[in-house]
């Protein structure tokens, strides 16, 4: 069962409990002692998500940064992470980072787990939240007749990483849109962040939703025009991807790209061609 899609669709009928949102969403919500809680966990490993020779600061910062945008397409004000870590090469490189990010952002690390082992290393966190705002926005609640909206331009990761100076931080050490999402918690149908391609998350989006969500070419966002199918498809951007109200404009900078519509059959359009996960839309493992 090498396939990601399929392990998840096995984990589900474990994660029965309604904070896991069905296993849909980009964090689970979990309602206790009259607070409503986001926890969620990304991890990286290396030769998939970093190269051997990383720059482990930087590591450090992308790895609870991630994490705190799943929290950001909540709405939710972070309270803690949790840390696994897998001890080696410029250890200290990674606590220098690790104290960037938490101070950049006023995080307390908690605790979480070390160890170490033969192999590729690998890195994972736990981040835990506070609701701001009840109902927590969630993916699955894109509604015909919305309009669909996306923070930021897309493909500045990509250009990072190839080299591009002006966007290397972007790579590096993104930065996620926590203000923002706080801002549109109210407002949303339905919100997640974009880590694995716009298109992509656009097809998630509206396959969790049971709709069609039709997008535009001209009006998308893209840090490169003349690669705009690579912008929208290589994903690492933790941009805010979310739809409101038609002719309500959204309390932060955002573009409208496209619309939701009743489900005809395909989850994802670009200007009228239908797209599909099989048509090479994102990042997928």
């Amino acid at each position: 069962m090498a396939n990601e899609l399929k392990f998840i669709d096995a984990l589900r009928a474990l994660a029965t409990h309604p904070a896991a949102r069905g296993l849909d969403d980009d964090a689970a919500v979990l309602e206790i002692g009259g607070e409503t809680l986001i926890l969620t966990h990304d991890m990286m490993a290396q030769g998939t998500h970093f190269p051997a020779n990383a720059d482990m600061a930087d590591l450090a910062w992308k790895l609870v940064a991630v994490n705190l945008s799943d929290l950001a397409a909540k709405g939710a004000e972070p309270l803690s992470i949790l840390l696994g870590y897998a001890l080696g090469e410029d250890d200290a490189g990674f606590v220098a980072g690790l104290r960037d990010v938490l101070e950049a952002f006023n995080v307390p690390l908690l605790g979480g787990d070390t160890i170490r082992a033969k192999g590729a290393r690998c890195f994972g966190v736990t981040a835990i939240g506070r609701a701001t705002h009840v109902p927590v926005p969630d993916r699955r609640n894109a509604r015909p007749g919305e309009a669909v909206w996306v923070t930021g331009a897309l493909g500045r990761a990509m250009l990072g990483f190839e080299g591009q100076t002006e966007f290397a931080g972007a790579f590096a050490r993104p930065v996620p849109r926590l203000a923002e999402g706080r801002a549109l918690a109210p407002h949303v149908g339905a919100m997640m962040d974009v880590s694995d391609g716009l298109l992509l998350d656009c097809w998630r989006m509206a396959t969790a939703s049971d709709v069609t969500i039709e997008l535009e070419r001209a009006r998308l966002p893209v840090a490169d025009p003349a690669r705009l199918d690579e912008c929208i498809r290589w994903g690492d951007d933790y941009e805010l991807l979310f739809t409101l109200p038609e002719g309500f404009h959204p309390p932060v900078a955002a573009n409208a790209i496209g619309m939701v519509a009743q489900k005809n059959g395909a989850a994802l359009r670009l200007d009228g061609t239908t797209l599909t996960p099989a048509d090479g839309i994102g990042y997928r493992h």
